[in-house]
């Protein structure tokens, strides 16, 4: 089946609020360097996953064109809340506030680090849609597992060679920026394979409920055509 409606369920717009509340969470967590043993690693990893995750269930189930949308929507919610967060970092605390350092350090991000994170999830998150769109063609729908982690490689990869030179070069040893990128990539993959069992179960369930499993033929896949869905 193809869907060729231009509105948005209740099932996908509870996709979209997810989507955002992990990309925003993810900003937040992103401030506390947690540790696995000797590998180092920020606290976003826990939840930025979940991003890809669904873009991968939004795209096999409705298509590029809502995924193209669902990317630009969190772009915006992220930007808006960055941009509320250095607000809020600029204006003087009350006299009896004694917390500034702490609020600095969640909400204070620096512009060369915002940057980076925009641009990477931006080109990560598109390319991950991209190849999930390209291979659902070229299989004809078959594989999903396979075309779920190949898509997370490709996006994950493309994020984290953007985001970590572009915010980290001269500030991390830079004999260490490879292997932060690949244990990114790495663990990164590693969490949606764990969780690909229910991801299969989402995707067959939001299929059937919502009669829809669309291909994208003859799509544009311009990143631009946001209001194209």
């Amino acid at each position: 089946m193809n869907n060729k409606d231009n509105k948005v369920s209740v099932l996908f717009m509870l996709f979209s609020i997810l989507f955002c509340v992990c990309l925003i969470a993810a900003n937040v967590l992103e401030t506390k360097q947690i540790a696995f043993g000797s590998i180092s690693l920020t606290g976003g990893l826990i939840v930025f996953p979940v991003s890809y995750i669904i873009n991968d269930c939004v795209c096999e189930v409705w298509g590029y064109k809502k995924t193209r949308m669902l990317i630009w929507t969190g772009f915006a919610m992220n930007f808006f809340f960055v941009m509320l967060g250095a607000i809020c970092d600029m204006i003087p605390g009350a006299p009896y506030w004694t917390n500034d350092e702490g609020f600095h350090a969640v909400f204070g991000l620096a512009p060369r680090i915002a940057f980076a994170s925009f641009l990477a999830f931006i080109c990560g998150s598109f390319v991950n849609a991209y190849v999930m769109s390209k291979m659902k063609l070229s299989s004809g729908g078959k594989n999903f597992s396979l075309r779920a982690v190949v898509s997370t490689i490709f996006g994950e990869s493309v994020d984290s060679i953007i985001f970590f030179p572009l915010a980290l070069w001269g500030v991390v040893p830079t004999e260490e920026l490879p292997w932060l990128m690949l244990w990114q990539v790495f663990l990164k993959t590693a969490y949606e394979v764990v969780v690909l069992p229910l991801t299969i179960r989402i995707v067959r369930y939001v299929k059937r409920h919502e009669q829809v499993d669309t291909y994208d033929n003859d799509v544009n896949y311009s990143i631009w055509r946001v209001f194209s869905i």
